[in-house]
């Protein structure tokens, strides 16, 4: 019997069963789906990373602590999966994603800058803020790479001991105060412990959830820049835009490829869907939305889109995180 079992091994997964395999633990993982697939939420080229979380400031020492094992990640691994070079949020003061950055940085002693609209395009010419917009600074900001995070940590998990099984669908967790029972590839697993980081699919695994969880389509885009080298990273920063549609555009630096483009998209914006049966098209009107957006923003951007994905954000009502034991069982953890 293995000490834990972790069901779905993307990118929260994949280092769950890392930390746990290191820490000793006796540990076998299920993913249904391919190491570092397309299908989920752990794709895409980049994934913001900030401390000034807008959204509430008592996230803050969680990603503190988050940055500390990024960086043991990438050194165990011998990967760059973590890349500081600076965030910008952009809005009204009053606006979500400034005022909360802004309580965050201050409550938590976050070094930033709050700078208004001629100072973002004195340093950042490719913007053009209204002049009634201002940003909050974070030189802290930066990116992770969501494949090769997942493939990092896989490796280092296996490395520590852990049993990962790709293309294994978990089709029945069941559990009671001696443990829990999984089914999965046609056979039947027993284990002390199960941690469901399984994303779109975690309401399957777990009904009593299912009508809370929401999963959103979500398109991704990436544009060919007026001039690569102005969009690199050193010389553009990732960055969030609020508005009153509650389109909130975000974007990353350029990086890798020269010919990749630079990679866009709206923060929790999308359909809601099934994640067995979601329309992976992205529309030609749904990349003329992102275009018209980008010009009034990002104008250098508002050229050709190279390729245009879909990823699926799942969420709760209050947009906050599921964190802890089952409340049927502790021996279950979400």
């Amino acid at each position: 019997m293995a000490d834990v079992a972790v069901i779905g091994l993307g990118g929260m997964g994949s280092a769950t069963a890392f930390h746990l395999a290191r820490r000793g633990a006796s540990v076998i993982g299920f993913e249904q789906f391919t190491e570092a697939h397309n299908l989920g939420s752990s794709h895409g080229d980049s994934r913001v990373i900030r401390e000034a979380y807008f959204e509430d400031p008592a996230y803050v020492p969680l990603l503190r602590r988050s940055y500390e094992l990024w960086a043991d990640a990438s050194e165990a691994s011998g990967s760059e999966l973590l890349t500081l070079c600076g965030g910008l949020m952009i809005g009204r003061p009053d606006d979500g994603v400034v005022a909360g950055s802004t309580a965050s940085a201050r409550e938590w002693n976050i070094p930033h800058e709050i700078l208004d609209a001629d100072e973002i395009r004195r340093r950042w010419p490719q913007m053009t803020p209204a002049e009634d917009q201002i940003a909050l600074f974070e030189h802290r900001s930066g990116f992770v790479p969501p494949e090769a995070s997942v493939r990092a940590h896989a490796g280092l998990a296996r490395r520590a001991g852990a049993d990962l099984r790709f293309e294994t669908s978990v089709d029945q967790l069941s559990f009671s105060s001696d443990g829990v029972e999984i089914e999965a590839g046609g056979r039947r697993w027993s284990v002390e412990h199960a941690v469901v980081t399984a994303g779109p699919w975690a309401g399957r695994l777990l009904p009593r959830w299912a009508g809370a969880l929401s999963v959103r389509r979500v398109g991704m885009y990436w544009f060919a820049p007026d001039d690569w080298q102005r969009y690199r990273v050193g010389r553009f920063p990732v960055h969030v835009w609020d508005d009153a549609e509650r389109l909130r555009l975000y974007g990353f630096p350029a990086h890798g490829d020269p010919r990749g483009g630079v990679k866009v998209a709206f923060f929790r914006a999308g359909e809601v869907c099934e994640p067995d049966a979601v329309n992976r098209r992205v529309a030609p009107e749904e990349i003329e939305t992102m275009r018209a957006h980008l010009a009034a923003r990002v104008p250098g951007l508002a050229g050709e889109c190279l390729r245009a994905t879909v990823c699926l954000y799942t969420d709760t009502p209050d947009e906050h995180f599921v964190i802890g034991h089952h409340p049927e069982c502790d021996r279950v953890t979400v």
